[in-house]
C-alpha cells in the first residue's frame, strides 16, 4: 500500500522579499496582457476583412493572420524590457513563464473551437 506524505510550509517574507514578489506578479501578468492585447489586434483585423468580404467591398479575404509563436514572443521579451524599463526589476524566467502560460491558453482555445 502507497501512503503518500504532505507537508505544508509557511513562508513569512520580508518586506523586500514582499515587494519583489508583488513586481514579479504584476509584471507576469502585464507581459500576459500585453501578449493576449496584440492576437486580439490581429483577430479584429481578420474580421474586419471577412465582414469586408461579405459586404462585397473585398474579392476575397487573403489576410492569414497567425496566432502568436511562443518562441518568437520570448525573443520579443528583451525589445519589451527595453520599452518598458519596470520589467528588467523581476526575473526573466518567471516572465518567460507567463509566456508559456499565454501560448496553453491559445492553445486551449483552439481546440475549443475545433
Amino acid at each position: 500500500m502507497v501512503v503518500n506524505k504532505a507537508y505544508k510550509f509557511r513562508i513569512y517574507p520580508t518586506k523586500e522579499q514582499l515587494v519583489l514578489i508583488n513586481k514579479t506578479i504584476g509584471c507576469s501578468r502585464f507581459v500576459f496582457n500585453f501578449f493576449l492585447g496584440k492576437q486580439k489586434e490581429k483577430d479584429a483585423y481578420w474580421y474586419i476583412c471577412e465582414e469586408m468580404k461579405q459586404n462585397g467591398q473585398l474579392p476575397s479575404n487573403e489576410w492569414k493572420g497567425s496566432f502568436l509563436d511562443k518562441y518568437a514572443t520570448i525573443k520579443e521579451l528583451p525589445a519589451l524590457k527595453k520599452e518598458y524599463s519596470f520589467l528588467k526589476e523581476v526575473d526573466s524566467i518567471a516572465l518567460q513563464k507567463s509566456v508559456n502560460f499565454y501560448a496553453k491558453k491559445i492553445q486551449l482555445d483552439l481546440r475549443l473551437l475545433v
